[in-house]
């Protein structure tokens, strides 16, 4: 650690003085937006470098006490040295995690899509569940959330929603949540009082700005209006003026009900499209280097990664990491990072195991 391998220093420092000689040009200042986003990596980086460098202080600090007291053997000093030790840990973990968040498109907002699928009415209960849980964690960070578009079910929970989650480094924790999770649990909606399984896919997309460029041909879009769904309120409005745009080369959906304008909703539209479009190209790169190293494992939408047991007993159990825990009440109330942390640790180690191998 103490020679800025891990944690690439030197080149982060580098990167800090390249940003420091373009913001001397007067160019640099003529495209605002580019000039904050620049200015938002130096300072990102700059954060993390501090962070570094007053972690090599402390450590130094410790090392040169224990080694008084080896020399002087004075118990109590070797005690306070282990202390100072201790001090460290969760600043070198989040150095950690922040060096497993390195890949592209990790820095990013994120925009969250959860789906009820097989179970019916209890799917859909499971998927807004899910949306709960996943409001509760991004709370958790300091995250800001915003609910775009959500289709209730007819008797309870959500058939769809989609959430942008805005914060540092959002999509890099929630692109370890893409895939399918199960809950077990005696139905609430079983007069029979019944067990039942439920699924409920979730995708993640970098919330992509202006400073990333993604080419869309206007006439590759099929762009409707419609009138938006739901009961109103908070989240929706009951407006005609949702937009739904259709990506025809690849397909891709994407639809807006949140905003009163239709201008408006169609701006959120476009960039949740161009959200989607990139995530695309982030996966072929990584089918490209799968292709090249079967080390590597990519978790693929619709693969089951997770599963929740409410009843005969309660266990929630990642299926990639075997990691476990037993207060579902307190994931589901999204505590969820360090399940989170885990996958980012165990992917970058090529360890992750395969879902469908463990699936009931």
């Amino acid at each position: 650690m103490r020679s800025g391998g891990t944690f690439d220093v030197d080149n982060r420092k580098h990167r800090i003085a390249d940003l420091d000689h373009q913001a001397g040009f007067a160019e640099f200042w003529t495209d605002a937006a580019r000039a904050r986003e620049l200015l938002r990596e130096k300072n990102t980086l700059a954060k993390v470098i501090d962070r570094f460098e007053a972690l090599e202080r402390a450590l130094s600090d410790a090392e040169t006490m224990l080694q008084l007291a080896e020399e002087m053997g004075d118990p109590d000093a070797e005690k306070e040295a282990a202390a100072m030790v201790a001090l460290l840990e969760p600043t070198v973990r989040s150095l950690e995690v922040r060096r497993l968040l390195g890949e592209e498109g990790d820095e990013a907002s994120a925009v969250l899509e959860i789906n009820s699928g097989a179970g019916g009415t209890d799917a859909a209960d499971w998927a807004e569940m899910l949306k709960r849980m996943y409001l509760r964690w991004a709370d958790r960070m300091g995250f800001k959330c915003t609910i775009v578009d959500e289709q209730p079910h007819e008797e309870a929970g959500i058939r769809s929603c989609t959430i942008e989650v805005a914060g540092d480094h959002a999509y890099g924790y929630l692109k370890g949540e893409i895939g399918v999770h199960r809950l077990v649990r005696i139905s609430p909606f079983d007069a029979n009082a019944r067990r039942h399984t439920a699924f409920a896919s979730v995708g993640a997309y970098p919330d992509v700005d202006d400073s990333i460029e993604i080419t869309i041909d206007e006439k590759d879009l099929e762009i409707q209006t419609l009138r938006s769904g739901g009961a109103g309120g908070q989240h929706v409005n009951m407006t005609d003026s949702a937009v739904r745009i259709k990506h025809m080369p690849s397909g891709i959906v994407v639809k807006c009900q949140n905003e009163r304008s239709q201008h408006k909703n169609k701006a959120t539209a476009m960039k949740m499209l161009r959200s989607r479009l990139y995530q695309q190209e982030l996966e072929r790169r990584q089918a490209a280097v799968d292709a090249q190293n079967a080390t590597k494992r990519k978790i693929e939408w619709g693969s089951q990664i997770r599963s929740y047991v409410l009843q005969p007993y309660r266990m929630v159990k990642d299926l990639r990491t075997r990691m476990e825990m037993g207060d579902t009440d307190r994931f589901l109330d999204g505590d969820i990072t360090s399940f989170m942390e885990a996958y980012l640790a165990a992917r970058a180690a090529g360890n992750l195991a395969d879902a469908t191998e463990d699936a009931e």
